[in-house]
């Protein structure tokens, strides 16, 4: 099982998370469980090569490492943790550019897939069809409301965590369906 989510600091393990394909890669093993350069290949339509590339890149700073399996040149990798913590507080400049850095890629690659998942939800079965979406709502909240909400969400989203790493927990019928929280407030202005 994955170790939990770390705030990362070492602003040369930040960077390496400031490109979009890594994103992806660690979308599909956080999915998949296991999977070759191959099949991240298929699914991002990159090169075997380049995919290699960015999952070695990825286990040079402990995102990734080899599962079990496979044979020859067909290694299976497998993510080390299920998520990562992002945040400038406490870094130094260096630090804070990486984790920004880090955090726009993250964000490029989450909204394109909202975004490409939105535009394609049409041909998703009809049973899927009525359940996935966007949700939007602007709500005054205290700092500690806006803590107590996203601590029931992520509760709420523990819940259904055991099924990521084993399948067999998985009801029929079950897909990998993406939940991306948001809170945010605009700067304030002196």
């Amino acid at each position: 099982m994955a170790e939990a989510a770390p705030k990362i600091t070492d602003p040369k393990a930040l960077r390496a998370l400031a490109h979009p394909l890594r994103w992806q890669l660690l979308e599909i093993l956080g999915r998949a469980g296991t999977a070759t350069a191959t099949r991240c290949a298929q699914e991002t339509g990159e090169s075997v090569a380049n995919c290699s590339y960015h999952l070695n890149l990825l286990a040079k700073y402990h995102y990734v490492e080899k599962a079990e399996g496979g044979q020859g040149r067909e290694k299976p990798w497998r993510a080390v943790r299920d998520g990562f913590q992002l945040s400038t507080e406490g870094m130094d400049d260096d630090g804070a550019i990486a984790a920004r850095a880090a955090s726009s890629a993250f964000l490029d690659y989450e909204l394109n897939q909202i975004k490409e998942r939105s535009l394609t939800a049409h041909l998703n079965p009809p049973e899927w069809r009525g359940v996935v979406g966007v949700d939007n709502t602007k709500e005054f909240l205290t700092p500690d409301e806006v803590d107590e909400l996203r601590s029931a969400v992520r509760d709420l989203m523990e819940k259904y965590r055991d099924r990521r790493q084993n399948p067999e927990l998985r009801p029929e019928g079950a897909r990998s369906v993406g939940i991306f929280l948001s809170t945010s407030i605009p700067p304030t202005r002196d």
